[in-house]
């Protein structure tokens, strides 16, 4: 079962590059990779700050082994979320025993928002194996190993990324009266060991920064890289005091979780109440701290989104798993998740009849397979649900990466324009003329400009049909080469979704050859 959820996670690997972030982080790693300047960030030729740097460093090195794919972009990402998977088993077999480790590794691989960021990745898969990563090897008392993981979760999202790791330890120590241990030199070492390895970070952001305090970022001088590392870019976000503001919900993730951490979202909250009933006589309280604490800072944060819970997810699994493993009668387990697998099993062919994607017989056949098994599974009592559960979550998502994201990914009209260029237009510099796209400017093999105005010559010009039609209007010859369909592919409303309501829901791009009279 565990090889078969990961294997879903790896159809995630082909789909292509979605567009805005995960392009534009490819993006940034490609430019790293093409001017061999792997300590400033780039952004349309602007300097970029807003994330550190590991995550693109990661992309880099992938580059250089396996080219400018789709692949080598994700490649990393997916060994950091198995890293996860493996830490989640080890630290979970030490608390609770082998069931239980193998148990929420399945959770972990089904987790919905999980599956999604093997497909769309971000920066959340590297936080997942990091976090889990360090807390292991903090509880296992080796220190380096545990330091270095928690510098690269540094080095990946900045100091938030250290509230998971650090209030998973001094939530154990607080509720089992280790005070010794809470306050020991380790600690210190730790966080000298940790300071030692983000130098390389604060090396990068001193020289793409604070040694030019005259240039432009955020619409200012004087700016410190350091400073937004170590406070705006998590600090400031939280208070909403910093250059990026968002406005925040407490309820947000209370009612995000129902759908991110699906097909086990009941039961985790139901596990999350009764390890809260237990008090004294829990076994642990790694998990339960390093997630809690972790989730309600989030909730009172003013800039939330759906895929920062994912670093909580190993915590979740295994506070799941022990509960579902000590439940005396199986009743509402059985219920709750044979109503939560009729949704999905509604879901699917539902999905499939408003959508219509093109077929993929390789994804059909897998989906009617992992369908045979879940009717022939040979388990009884709680083991049968939860496998079946796990079934269910294995033709969801194959569904979804092998026939629902593939099509839907037709409609992102930059990486269409890309694959059009690259075999039509071999070599051609392209040029943004009041339109833009990372997910072109990745793809594209060969040179991307932008244009304010155009200057005099033929060019080959990426355009909205609107300013195709000014720049006619302005005495340029245009000749449309393609037209592309474009929506914004990751925020899928019921208008695209639908099949006869699409089309209203479309817009285009065009590539143009644009020559002047």
């Amino acid at each position: 079962m565990i090889g078969l959820l990961i294997f879903v996670h790896i159809s995630g690997l082909p789909v292509t590059i979605m567009e805005p972030d995960g392009a534009l982080y490819a993006g940034i790693a490609k430019h790293m990779v093409q001017h061999h300047d792997y300590l400033n960030l780039f952004v349309d030729g602007q300097d970029w700050l807003d994330k550190p740097h590991f995550p693109f460093w990661m992309a880099a090195l992938s580059y250089h082994l396996f080219g400018f794919t789709t692949f080598a972009y994700k490649f990393p990402a997916f060994l950091f979320l198995m890293l996860g998977v493996a830490y989640t088993y080890r630290f979970a077999k030490d608390l609770y025993g082998e069931q239980v480790a193998r148990w929420s590794v399945c959770i972990l691989l089904t987790a919905e928002h999980l599956v999604i960021s093997s497909t769309d990745v971000r920066a959340e898969p590297y936080l997942t194996g990091l976090i889990i990563g360090s807390v292991y090897h903090l509880y296992k008392r080796q220190l380096l190993p545990g330091a270095l993981l928690a510098a690269f979760a540094l080095m990946t999202k900045g100091p938030f990324a250290l509230v998971p790791i650090g209030f998973a330890q001094i939530g154990q120590f607080v509720f089992t009266k280790q005070w010794r241990e809470l306050f020991h030199v380790r600690w210190l070492i730790v966080a000298m060991l940790v300071c030692v390895f983000i130098t390389p970070e604060l090396y990068a952001l001193y020289q793409q920064f604070d040694a030019h305090p005259e240039k432009v970022v955020f619409g200012q001088t004087g700016v410190s890289g350091i400073r937004f590392f170590f406070w705006d870019s998590q600090f400031g976000r939280f208070m909403n005091s910093g250059p990026i503001k968002g406005s925040g919900d407490p309820s947000f993730f209370l009612h995000t979780v129902l759908w991110a951490f699906l097909p086990w979202s009941i039961f985790l909250y139901v596990a999350v109440i009764a390890f809260i009933r237990k008090g004294r006589q829990a076994r642990e309280y790694y998990c339960i701290s390093g997630a809690l604490i972790t989730f309600l800072l989030f909730s009172l944060s003013k800039f939330q989104l759906p895929h920062y819970l994912n670093i909580i997810f190993p915590f979740f699994s295994i506070l799941t798993v022990q509960y579902i493993l000590s439940i005396k009668k199986e009743k509402a387990f059985r219920i709750t998740q044979y109503v939560i697998i009729g949704i999905i099993a509604v879901a699917i062919p539902g999905l499939w009849a408003l959508y219509r994607p093109q077929i993929n017989f390789v994804a059909v056949v897998l989906i009617v397979i992992v369908t045979g098994v879940f009717i022939w599974l040979p388990l009884k009592g709680i083991a049968r649900v939860f496998f079946r559960t796990c079934l269910a979550s294995v033709a969801l998502n194959l569904f979804l990466n092998g026939l629902f994201y593939p099509d839907v990914l037709r409609y992102q009209s930059g990486s269409a324009a890309a694959f059009y260029a690259n075999e039509h237009l071999k070599g051609g510099a392209v040029g943004f003329y009041r339109a833009h796209s990372y997910s072109l400017e990745y793809y594209l093999d060969a040179p991307r400009l932008i244009y304010d105005s155009l200057p005099p010559g033929p060019l080959l010009v990426y355009t909205t049909p609107q300013y195709k039609d000014s720049l006619v209007a302005l005495g340029h010859r245009c000749k449309v080469l393609q037209a592309f369909p474009y929506f914004p592919v990751t925020r899928l409303d019921l208008q695209f979704v639908n099949f006869y309501t699409r089309d209203s829901a479309v817009d285009r791009r065009l590539l143009v050859l644009v020559d002047s009279f």
